[in-house]
């Protein structure tokens, strides 16, 4: 053909490519290198969600290609984000105001400001604030979302 590219895939070389296609992470185009930069509280967005709020920080890659997703939640007195839940990336939950109860596979402690919890991935877990004044704390998720 003049003027025309034609593709010719046979079946075999598509049935070796469907799994790479479905191995792709879900929106892998969409995602940024996170550049260096300040990032000032007063000037994040707050979003509301009944009584609970939220602002995001920051959601791209590192250098190695790492999603990684940061944002801040101020929780009411015996608030709770959503129910306990599992999912394949990791999160670290770090107080800045008020307690809160972090349950992990069923063991909940509860932490004050400064404090810190990780969890695992696949690991199921849950935060509520079960204290008198709001609860403020940063989730940092590491890992495929």
């Amino acid at each position: 053909m003049i003027g025309k590219t034609s593709l010719q895939i046979s079946r075999r070389n598509l049935c070796l490519l469907l799994p790479s296609l479905a191995a792709a992470p879900a929106g892998a185009a969409e995602t940024r290198q996170l550049p260096s930069k300040i990032y000032l509280f007063e000037d994040l967005p707050v979003h509301k969600n009944g009584e609970n709020s939220s602002r995001p920080v920051f959601q791209g890659t590192n250098h190695s290609g790492i999603p990684l997703e940061l944002h801040e939640t101020d929780l009411p007195p015996g608030g709770r984000p959503h129910p306990p839940h599992h999912h394949e990336h990791e999160e670290m939950f770090m107080i800045r105001e008020g307690t809160l109860e972090v349950t992990i596979e069923g063991q909940t402690t509860r932490i004050g400001p400064g404090s810190v919890a990780y969890v695992a991935s696949n690991q199921e877990h849950g935060v509520r604030n079960p204290g008198p004044d709001h609860a403020h704390y940063f989730v940092f998720a590491l890992g495929a979302q």
